[in-house]
């Protein structure tokens, strides 16, 4: 299922601006929230990632990955995924994971939000 684009300059400026970031060797994800009530999500790769070819590459692979991970109703959140210089060269296995970590990092996920139990006895 698609999600809804952020298609704005300004939007991408504010998300940038107020975001949290999270960092992984393959993606950077900018998380803001909106009073919109539904998800956002948008995908970047400059043109320090390759030429055309493997830009497309870059946000097609972000996009799978996004859509196998992350739930439609997660609430009213803009997402930012920017490509970094390995992800059109990384499979999309491996990219599924880094998506993985990242909304598990930001506390997007669902059951991201328990703490882990204690050890003991």
């Amino acid at each position: 299922m698609r999600y809804r684009p952020i298609c704005r300059n300004i939007e991408y400026a504010r998300v940038y601006r107020r975001g949290k970031s999270y960092v992984s060797p393959q993606l950077v994800l900018y998380v803001c929230k909106n009073r919109l009530g539904h998800t956002r999500v948008g995908l970047t790769a400059t043109k320090k990632i390759g030429k055309a070819v493997q830009r497309n590459r870059a946000r097609r692979v972000m996009r799978a990955a996004i859509a196998a991970h992350l739930p439609y109703d997660v609430g009213g959140y803009d997402l930012i995924f920017v490509a970094r210089g390995s992800t059109p060269h990384v499979k999309s296995t491996k990219l599924e994971k880094s998506v993985v970590r990242l909304l598990t990092q930001a506390k997007i996920l669902p059951g991201a939000e328990k703490p882990a139990p204690e050890g003991g006895a």
